[in-house]
């Protein structure tokens, strides 16, 4: 049987509103209808959802290195008891990074479609954990804490994510103190404008003591094609601080993104651009950066099975005469949180 053609979004809001069958400027009641025609003419416009500020950048950095590059030998042996509800463990070694001591962790995940939990334990007793809770397929809240056996290194965070039609909404606090208000804390709002254009806007407030308080705000903007297969960001982080990226996909195969993280401050001037593209083949993906301070950096992984991979990774950083070279296995387990974002947990990685 053929499915019914979905209701649209203006329909939908003229059976919830029937005062918005009227002109948008009738004069009768214009303090209660007002937000009745900005709702329908919010409506006309069409916009989309922007995303969250969190994932203002999420295409470039998905092509970028930064996050993939790794360094010494690591291993997480993961283990699912449970695909649905989701429930895995994972040890997690890692040995002889450069910038990183060696390391023991335990893990263990639970997922549903509202829940997701993670906790983990080192081999130093520092414990961390995650909890999310999904109320509505746009609303989500977070809780996520840190007990370390290091003085000023625990820390809880509490989170609060909606996600509207045309706009996201977050708010954050870390470390708060309900007895004298000390804590860090962040709101970020993200607004669609047009079709292909939204506007931000992230503050923090932080209160390290009581009689100590500082507020500092930074300015996003996202231009989106209208086809979706390029994307703009922009963020100002205080005065004389930019960060912009571009992302473009050239082909179903082929993915390009660029960054340019520039401060211009009177006792500091710097600026960094990264250039980067993956390309996806059919039982491979490979990764290439290059960035202004020399650094050239790749990353092949060849996959055998769906959830099987051979990796080879190198980085040669020309201006301080460094290289590294890895390769490794990769055998991942994807799993989802409250809000149904997939994420790749690696295996083996060893290197050489």
């Amino acid at each position: 049987m053929a499915s019914s053609p979905p209701v649209p979004v203006q329909e939908t809001l003229l059976d919830t509103y029937p005062s918005l069958r009227h002109s948008y400027f009738a004069p009768i009641s214009p303090l209660f209808n007002a937000y009745d025609r900005f709702a329908l003419w919010r409506a006309d416009l069409g916009l989309s959802s922007p995303g969250t500020v969190e994932n203002l950048q999420k295409e470039t950095k998905t092509t970028h290195l930064s996050n993939f590059i790794f360094d010494g030998a690591r291993a997480d042996l993961t283990k699912s008891l449970s695909m649905s509800p989701l429930f895995q463990v994972t040890h997690s070694f890692a040995l002889g990074s450069q910038t990183a001591p060696s390391s023991y962790n335990f893990g263990a995940i639970f997922g549903s479609t509202k829940v997701f939990l993670q906790g983990g334990v080192d081999h130093d007793g520092n414990v961390s954990g995650r909890f999310n809770y999904g109320w509505t397929p746009s609303t989500v809240t977070k809780l996520q804490a840190q007990l370390s056996q290091q003085v000023g290194h625990n820390m809880i965070q509490l989170e609060h994510d909606y996600q509207g039609a045309d706009f996201s909404l977050n708010g954050k606090a870390m470390n708060p103190s309900p007895v004298d208000g000390t804590g860090i804390y962040v709101g970020s709002y993200l607004q669609s404008i047009t079709k292909n254009i939204a506007l931000g806007i992230e503050s923090v407030y932080q209160r390290p003591t009581p009689d100590v308080s500082e507020v500092s705000s930074s300015y996003l903007a996202k231009i989106t094609g209208t086809d979706k297969n390029w994307i703009a960001t922009a963020q100002t982080q205080g005065l004389g601080v930019l960060q912009a990226t571009y992302w473009q996909k050239l082909s179903e195969k082929v993915e390009v993104a660029a960054e340019l993280q520039l401060i211009a401050m009177p006792n500091r001037r710097e600026a960094i651009t990264t250039i980067g593209a993956k390309y996806d083949l059919r039982l491979a993906t490979f990764r290439a950066q290059l960035d202004s301070t020399g650094k050239v950096s790749a990353l092949l992984e060849q996959r055998f099975t769906p959830t099987f991979a051979f990796l080879i990774a190198g980085e040669i950083d020309h201006f301080k005469a460094g290289a590294k070279v890895g390769g490794g296995c990769n055998d991942r387990v994807i799993f989802f949180d409250a809000r149904g974002n997939g994420h790749a947990s690696s295996a083996i990685i060893i290197i050489l």
